[in-house]
């Protein structure tokens, strides 16, 4: 089970801040940090000092880190040209010796999008299927060759279709709760397949719509990673991971329904579970990003449980 750190930053977190956590989750062997793509805070979180930009950040700390892996979950469709997008996440692929994916999603925070005056189209799932169409059709184009596409959406005529990834792409996660749409999307581009804040029941269905989606559409439903996304809090007993969730402004209760809370005994066995209904990798929402000794804790009783 490989265990990534997932973080908010629109909540409220420096560079410097992100840049410590993703140099700690290095040094704890964690597999990935992620960080989610959002311009505007959530809830009640006043989201000082202001929006981190996602594949700006990712770029800091492609030169910064070594091992782990750096990624988006998700990257808004809505907030970059389909065009554009390929070429940034190639070059931060580039800078990082070739250690990015991609988390592509059609983009849902509307009031983010009046905040910074960004379109929020009607089709917005319409737009990610072409979007899927053009980011991975531009990877795959050969040296020396052009790509065009013509979409209801978005057209490109003879691009050079450059720069390149490093190992010729980049892996795409799509996610989500969908029945129909979404499992089709991900059989037709996905290498993984996320699906965030779900119980096991619904993972579960949801994971046997995507393998089913990916056989129907000539692919084997192993050749995917199946994810999920789950918020985290551990301590070493009761009193420690109270004063966790008291941080985040959850109960304990709820995070332990929800998410993956209690001693590192409870969570491993709770990720026990997840991996027994096909999930080989888990995304761990980490809140609080100033404390630092919850991924120590988390490295040295959960994963270390897990590997």
């Amino acid at each position: 089970m490989d265990l990534r750190i997932f973080t908010e930053p629109q909540q409220g977190a420096s560079y410097d801040t992100l840049l410590t956590v993703a140099k700690a989750a290095e040094d704890l062997g964690f597999d990935a940090f992620f960080r989610s793509d959002h311009y505007v805070a959530m809830g009640s979180a006043d989201g000082l000092p202001g929006p981190t930009d996602a594949w700006i950040t990712l770029a800091g700390l492609a030169r910064e880190t070594k091992r782990i892996r750096l990624g988006t979950l998700m990257t808004a469709g809505t907030f970059r040209l389909p065009g554009v997008l390929a070429i940034q996440v190639a070059q931060v692929d580039q800078m990082s010796g070739g250690r990015v994916e991609l988390g592509l999603g059609a983009g849902w925070f509307e009031e983010e999008h009046k905040a910074y005056g960004i379109p929020f189209p009607q089709e917005k799932f319409a737009r990610l299927e072409e979007q899927l169409a053009i980011v991975t059709g531009l990877w795959a184009t050969g040296i020396g060759r052009t790509f065009s596409y013509e979409g209801a959406h978005y057209r490109l005529t003879d691009s050079p279709a450059l720069p390149k990834p490093v190992n010729g792409k980049v892996p795409v996660l799509i996610g989500g709760h969908g029945a129909t749409r979404t499992p089709r999307l991900a059989a037709q581009y996905a290498d993984e397949f996320n699906i965030p804040f779900a119980s096991i029941g619904d993972s579960e269905r949801q994971f046997g719509r995507v393998r089913a989606a990916a056989e129907a559409a000539g692919r084997r439903a192993d050749d995917l990673v199946y994810s999920n996304a789950l918020v985290v809090c551990v301590g070493k007993d009761d009193a420690e991971v109270a004063r966790r969730a008291a941080a985040i402004g959850r109960k304990v209760d709820e995070l332990k329904a929800n998410g993956l809370a209690g001693s590192p005994d409870e969570v491993v066995d709770k990720i026990g579970r997840y991996g027994a209904i096909g999930a080989s990798r888990i995304y761990l929402q980490v809140l609080d990003l100033d404390d630092l000794d919850h991924l120590d804790l988390i490295s040295s009783q959960v994963q270390s449980q897990l590997s």
